[in-house]
């Protein structure tokens, strides 16, 4: 099943938040082809509706990469013209860190704290990676080269 089909399907739920707020359901392999057609199933759905939050599952995106950065982005380039915004549910910890690496965090906010999810418990952002460990150096030891020049 494609990207463009999981947000069709996704968008016909009814939302947690409110009557009027949409939400969409991304699932991957999301691709760069792709763009055009999610950008286009939002404008379509968009169309018409009152400004609003769109909310973007992307709980199904397991394996976070530049195109879904630029995925994300592109929608909520597309979002914004049509006077509405996006924000994610359920984005994991290597999502968030490519957000951040790209500078894009406050561009695509996360859905607030205390937000339901779909079974009905708050967001959940899940750490990666570990603490970096290693000994801690007692003494420094510098040695001059006579070749060195002189500061």
């Amino acid at each position: 099943m494609s990207a463009a089909d999981e947000v069709r399907e996704g968008t016909e739920r009814q939302p947690e938040q409110g009557p009027d707020a949409v939400v969409w359901v991304l699932a991957g392999p999301l691709t760069r082809a792709g763009i055009p057609e999610l950008c286009a199933c939002l404008r379509d759905r968009l169309h018409g509706a009152e400004p609003g939050w769109v909310t973007c599952d992307v709980a199904a995106l397991t394996d976070p990469d530049a195109v879904t950065v630029e995925t994300l982005a592109r929608l909520q380039l597309t979002a914004r013209r049509l006077g509405s915004r996006i924000r994610l549910r359920n984005a994991d910890g290597r999502l968030c860190g490519l957000l951040a690496l790209a500078g894009l965090r406050d561009v695509l906010p996360l859905e607030p704290a205390g937000a339901a999810d779909s079974t009905g418990r708050g967001l959940r952002l899940q750490p990666w990676g570990q603490a970096e460990q290693r000994k801690q150096v007692r003494r420094v030891e510098e040695r001059v080269d006579p070749g060195d020049p002189v500061p």
